[in-house]
């Protein structure tokens, strides 16, 4: 029996109410439907533990063996409005469960060939489509990665030990018996703001002097050579408790400006290197993996609302992409088992690591 969560499933419900609605409308910055632009969907397709399928919408679903062309099934569109239907009703019934099944949604799939529900963990396009492009005239096959907002708030960058940056202690030199209680500092959640505050109150400064992974490093340096920098002033003010949200933040770097532009003539260092970040993260680029620039999720974003509704940023409407990114994303803290948030030496001088977690307030 197939078992999902809540957005491993929402991947299947936009894969079944996409057919059954033949199009994919854009959002606006705020996820609000933009009435007069939208893609028509003329086919989905999806690879198998058995080969490749094309879903296409055509009078009816008709399910095509993408290896040699053969018809393998044919269904009415309104079979898969009523399937998108329970779907969505199974989701948002599912009360927390981290996975569950659902018996009669797998046996649909079954039957049209579908036998997986969640695309390859190394790839960032959930789903692909291929739409007809009002602005060129053309049918291209577009990539789209998935968001559900039906669940717990997903995650845009995972953590790991790769997503640590690290600052070196300075103005004060701590004593082994020091660090030790700065350590055993545990107030719960408050642990890393009252140890940095009583580092802070107690003479020291937190000076960035790189990161633990080189690969995510010199990723970061491929969108911007000062994105190690601004990153990690950003990061630092989240652990001292002055802010969550990535556009409070972007406010205290702006105010900082550990970077020493010139803002006398109101260019937007900072935002537009940090709409760049997240709109990077969200299309492809992974901590552990060489960024070249190129996306995976070739078509732009998708979002599944609350209410069950499918909206996207598309290539065409980035603006609105990046304004969105910028609007709903937060940093967090991650599980401590990333081997950060303790002060250590090396040979003489003090450091402590810092770990970066982007997730989606909702």
């Amino acid at each position: 029996m197939i078992t999902g969560n809540k957005g491993e499933w929402s991947e299947i419900y936009t894969f079944l109410k996409l057919l059954a609605d033949g199009r994919l409308y854009a959002a606006d910055s705020d996820l609000n439907r933009i009435e007069n632009i939208y893609y028509p969907i003329l086919k989905i397709l999806r690879t198998e533990t058995d080969g490749s399928r094309e879903y296409c919408r055509n009078g009816n679903i008709k399910v095509i063996n993408g290896d040699d062309g053969q018809l393998l099934v044919s269904l009415p569109i309104n079979t898969f409005v009523e399937y998108s239907k329970k779907l969505y009703n199974i989701i948002i019934d599912s009360n927390g469960k981290r996975a569950f099944p659902a018996p009669e949604i797998e046996e649909f799939l079954s039957s049209i060939n579908c036998t997986t529900i969640k695309a390859q963990a190394n790839e960032k396009s959930d789903i692909t489509l291929v739409v007809h492009d009002q602005f060129t005239g053309f049918d291209p096959i577009l990539g789209f990665s998935i968001k559900s907002r039906i669940g717990g708030a997903s995650t845009l960058l995972n953590p790991g030990t790769t997503t640590n940056f690290i600052y070196k202690i300075r103005k004060k030199s701590f004593t082994n018996l020091e660090i030790e209680y700065i350590n055993s500092i545990n107030p719960l959640q408050r642990k890393y703001k009252d140890r940095i505050t009583y580092i802070l109150s107690n003479g020291g400064k937190f000076k960035f002097t790189g990161m633990e992974n080189e690969i995510f490093k010199l990723n970061l340096q491929v969108i911007d050579s000062n994105m190690p920098i601004i990153v990690s002033n950003m990061l630092l003010n989240y652990y001292m408790g002055n802010a969550s949200s990535l556009i409070d933040l972007l406010d205290i770097v702006e105010k900082e400006n550990p970077c020493n532009f010139n803002l006398g003539y109101n260019h937007t260092f900072y935002e537009y290197k940090i709409k760049s970040l997240l709109t990077d993260i969200a299309l492809g680029m992974t901590p552990a993996t060489v960024w070249k620039g190129h996306y995976d999720a070739t078509g732009g974003y998708i979002v599944v609302k609350e209410d069950g509704e499918i909206l996207c940023y598309h290539i065409y409407n980035r603006n609105e992409f990046e304004d969105y990114l910028l609007k709903n994303t937060k940093l967090d803290t991650p599980s401590h088992r990333y081997n950060f948030g303790e002060l250590y030496k090396e040979k003489n001088d003090v450091y402590m690591k810092l770990n970066l977690q982007i997730r989606f307030k909702k």
